[in-house]
């Protein structure tokens, strides 16, 4: 046989689920409320029953003692029980329902009773008071028991005191009114009790639907692994409530956006500002994975409503993705460049090969010089004009790329730069952005061509770059600054729209400015105007990094390819244009 389970334990204790423990906890306060407001009552009333019927014994001995007969009567007869002065008395007793009506004289003798034989007594209780001229109420104890008593003297025609009235009620029927009093006062309190426990069951029912019936436990621990998961999840979480409020941030959060607690309680455009990553939260642009930058970030947002009126923001770094998209990119247009000038290239050995075997030694020469100076000219024409190394490195090699491309990259002969750039690297990135949109723009285009000019005006640097292609049309001119807009289709790695809203974001943080226009001739003419973009005449290097332009290597100078100077601890605004893809029309 199967042993006997044992006997489950009789648990005590409060239920665990919310709604039975709020259930409980309200019906425990409006019981309690209740007896304390029985109680409450019930105290007071018993003292006032006691005033009440001590004011009304008073009243009856003051009736008494205004009576001119009965003085007249207690000053001519003696006290007997057939004396006027108990006839008189009995008579106000029974009027008034009284328990006893005593007159006495001034040294307490008894002349009027409802026990005869008290009569020529003394009377059991101190009449010093009253036979001194005071009114006296009081709950004492005499021959009849205990009664509510008043106290008054009484004068003569001559208003000299020559006795006393004493009146009392009975203490039992005080009490017998304050017992009738209970029953109804528990109805009300019941009455009130029952309203309060329905009321308390609504407010539990209500209670229990909005926890969806979970015990405290469970809630507490709800909270805990949410406070894991939140902080621990390497995406940003930003919980709005019904009015646009910042209702919670992840570190992870606070880490993207660049803001921290004080955040909290504010809405989107007091913590964040105006720009587009405060649009996408806001849901004032809608859709999925939507591109946003902040600050030197390139996050990916998605915003998801509550049934609260409130909602949930996701956020993703694809800072590092976009720069590993941003070099398989320029690793296949590198591929493809050098598949280009390895056919080229085996052209013109072809071709040396054949004047060789043919013995035209003097056009082999010729023909080697010009292929080696048409290069070298390129090299010294850009290096002539723009004194930087890094942006004539750029100009060289992207014009390599062009000519493989089949597009003429021209560098205006109003281009003038000195080596003078504070931030040379941030400049490479403008001018590698714009150049790569432009050649995208006149590919496949007869007569493609692209003209480059960069000048310097004072400490200001002027960049304008235009091409032959189809241009942009007028009501989309603005809409291409504006992060995640493209017209090409997204790379395999992510998507497009990034890098001229961080050219005018570059622009913009150094008090400048990017536009578009119609080119003249068509086309379209980017010009970014970049105010203190050069030092001081007597702040430039002393001894400028030399460049043999015959050195050029065009792969090697193009800044989707090659860093142009050392990362430091923290990422420019530049470097996040360049990780974050070109832009496209």
């Amino acid at each position: 046989m199967s042993p006997t389970p044992p006997a489950r334990r009789l648990r005590l204790g409060l239920p665990r689920r919310v709604f039975s423990q709020v259930l409980v906890m309200q019906l425990a306060i409006a019981a309690g409320v209740a007896v304390l407001a029985t109680g409450l009552f019930l105290a007071p009333l018993s003292h006032q029953l006691d005033d009440q019927a001590m004011r009304r014994a008073l009243a009856i001995a003051e009736t008494t003692a205004q009576n001119p007969q009965i003085a007249h009567d207690l000053r001519n007869t003696p006290p007997t029980v057939e004396g006027p002065v108990q006839r008189e008395a009995e008579r106000i007793r029974l009027a008034t329902n009284a328990e006893y009506i005593v007159v006495m004289d001034r040294h307490g003798t008894r002349w009027s009773h409802t026990d005869p034989k008290q009569i020529g007594n003394h009377v059991s209780t101190d009449p010093q008071q009253a036979l001194a001229g005071h009114e006296v109420m009081q709950i004492d104890t005499g021959t009849l028991g205990r009664s509510a008593r008043g106290k008054v003297p009484l004068y003569d025609d001559h208003h000299r005191i020559i006795g006393a009235v004493s009146v009392g009620i009975a203490y039992d029927s005080v009490r017998a009114r304050l017992i009738d009093a209970i029953p109804g006062l528990l109805a009300y309190a019941g009455g009130a009790l029952a309203v309060g426990a329905l009321a308390a069951w609504l407010i539990s029912r209500r209670v229990q639907r909005q926890t969806r019936d979970l015990a405290f436990s469970d809630i507490a621990a709800l909270l805990a692994e949410r406070e894991a998961m939140l902080h621990g999840i390497r995406e940003g979480v930003v919980a709005l409530d019904r009015d646009g409020r910042v209702r919670l941030l992840n570190d992870e959060a606070r880490r993207l956006l660049g803001i921290g607690d004080e955040a909290v309680g504010l809405s989107l455009d007091e913590a964040l500002g105006e720009g587009r990553t405060t649009d996408v939260l806001a849901g004032r642009v809608t859709g999925t994975d939507l591109l946003t930058v902040r600050g030197q970030r390139v996050l990916v947002a998605n915003r998801m409503p509550t049934d609260d009126g409130g909602a949930v923001a996701t956020l993703r770094d694809r800072t590092e993705l976009e720069q590993l998209g941003r070099e398989l990119d320029s690793t296949r247009g590198l591929i493809d460049a050098l598949r280009a000038q390895d056919h080229e290239h085996a052209n013109r050995m072809h071709t040396l090969l054949g004047l060789l075997e043919l013995e035209m030694y003097d056009d082999a020469v010729e023909f080697v010089g010009e292929v080696v100076g048409d290069h070298r000219a390129t090299a010294e024409q850009v290096t002539e004009k723009i004194q930087d190394p890094l942006i004539a490195a750029l100009l060289v090699g992207k014009a390599t790329v062009a000519a493989e491309r089949g597009v003429a990259l021209w560098v205006s002969d109003r281009t003038r730069l000195p080596d003078r750039l504070v931030d040379p690297r941030g400049l490479v990135t403008v001018v590698g952005n714009l150049v790569d949109n432009a050649l995208d723009a006149v590919a496949a285009t007869p007569h493609a061509r692209v003209e480059v000019e960069l000048r310097a005006e004072g400490r200001t640097a002027v960049l304008r770059v235009r091409d032959t292609g189809p241009g942009i049309p007028a009501d989309q001119r603005d809409l291409i600054f504006t992060e995640g807009w493209s017209t090409k289709q997204p790379p395999a790695h992510g998507k497009r729209g990034i890098g001229l809203s961080l050219v005018r974001r570059l622009a913009e943080r150094q008090g400048g400015r990017a536009a578009v226009s119609e080119a003249p001739g068509g086309g379209a003419e980017f010009t970014v105007v970049l105010p203190e973009a050069l030092a001081e005449p007597d702040l430039a290097p002393a001894n400028p990094p030399s460049m043999d332009p015959s050195s050029m290597d065009p792969s090697s100078m193009d800044p989707s390819t090659t860093d142009a100077a050392p990362a430091g601890p923290e990422p420019s605004l530049a470097a996040a244009v360049e990780t974050a893809g070109e832009e496209s029309r």
